[in-house]
């Protein structure tokens, strides 16, 4: 990193998960107070800053740019402490990208982000999820949570990798102290607060040629990636559930497909190819999740890109 270059942890007030996350932090680290950004409590340790906002960030785009013109400082990654909900209530802990890339240019997307675009994704999504599976095992976490990682959904927008470390699904458990103290842990750990020791960085030339792997279709809660993503050696980027790539069968079995799964999926690849400079991208699809003239859609358009679209076995076997 160059000296002006920092990692900004984004608080969301009034989110008693985001904000228990930064209470851990805040309290276990010795942060320095800095002048207020845009009015808002401000704090730094090395290279990592904090920032807390008064209310949610899902609309509050641009926050590195914002950043940037307020301190001088270069914003190179940003990682958001946040709740997660979901109609189920389970109780959760979760990682995710974020970005709307199946929505329409000019569509406001209703939880926030730049419709029909992706940001991209923290290098630090399968390394952080080994070692949160690995920090809750044993744990009494262990019976009360469930361990996902997320689907690529909402915003807000902003061009630096990111990650959501979210605690879920309702009220019940948005406050619970301890997976807010091993949520915190896992970022302290993973930005190296302890003893400078960072995981899940991509170095474009130690790291060139690894496999990065963007999965395809199945549900929100990605369980091809949550699989692949156990191994060392595999990097995730962008994960699309089904429901982000919207097709419009053609009345000529011989044209492409309308809707908007290309731009999906080229915004995907793109966005994945900047956080991982160098890398060996390659599609992992779940073939249930596509009718049969949905997958030939994506295979030709996978082959025009020069993207491998290759089964979990032989994505496992780089690796070997």
């Amino acid at each position: 990193m160059l000296p002006n270059q920092v990692r900004l942890i984004i608080v969301s007030g009034g989110d008693i998960a985001s904000t228990n996350q930064a209470d851990v932090l805040l309290s276990n680290y010795s942060w320095f107070r800095m002048d207020d950004v845009e009015g808002l409590p401000s704090y730094s340790l090395g290279q990592i800053r904090m920032w807390i906002h008064d209310d949610g960030v899902l609309f509050e785009d641009d926050l590195d740019k914002r950043w940037n013109l307020a301190t001088g400082e270069t914003v190179i990654e940003a990682i958001f402490p946040s709740r997660h909900s979901a109609k189920s209530g389970k109780p959760s802990l979760t990682l995710h990208p974020i970005g709307v890339p199946q929505s329409d240019f000019d569509e406001v997307p209703l939880y926030g982000g730049r419709g029909g675009s992706a940001p991209p994704p923290s290098p630090r999504i399968s390394s952080w999820w080994r070692n949160l599976i690995s920090m809750v095992e044993g744990t009494d976490l262990e019976q009360q949570f469930d361990l996902s990682l997320e689907v690529t959904h909402h915003g807000p927008w902003i061009s630096v990798p990111s990650i959501f470390v979210e605690v879920g699904s309702t009220e019940k458990t948005w406050g619970h102290l301890g997976a807010a103290n091993i949520l915190a842990e896992l970022i302290a750990k993973g930005l190296g607060l302890s003893d400078g020791q960072e995981i899940g960085v991509w170095d474009e030339q130690k790291n060139a040629g690894e496999p990065v792997i963007i999965t395809l279709g199945g549900g929100h809660y990605s369980p091809r990636a949550n699989k692949l993503a156990r191994n060392e050696g595999i990097w995730i980027g962008h994960m699309l559930a089904a429901y982000a790539m919207p097709f419009i069968k053609p009345e000529d079995e011989n044209s492409i497909p309308g809707g908007n799964w290309k731009n999906s999926l080229n915004v995907a690849i793109e966005s994945t190819k900047r956080a991982f400079p160098n890398g060996n991208i390659i599609c992992s699809m779940d073939r249930k999740a596509f009718k049969g003239w949905q997958k030939q859609a994506i295979r030709a358009h996978l082959a025009e890109l020069d993207i491998p679209l290759l089964k979990s076995k032989s994505i496992l076997e780089l690796i070997i």
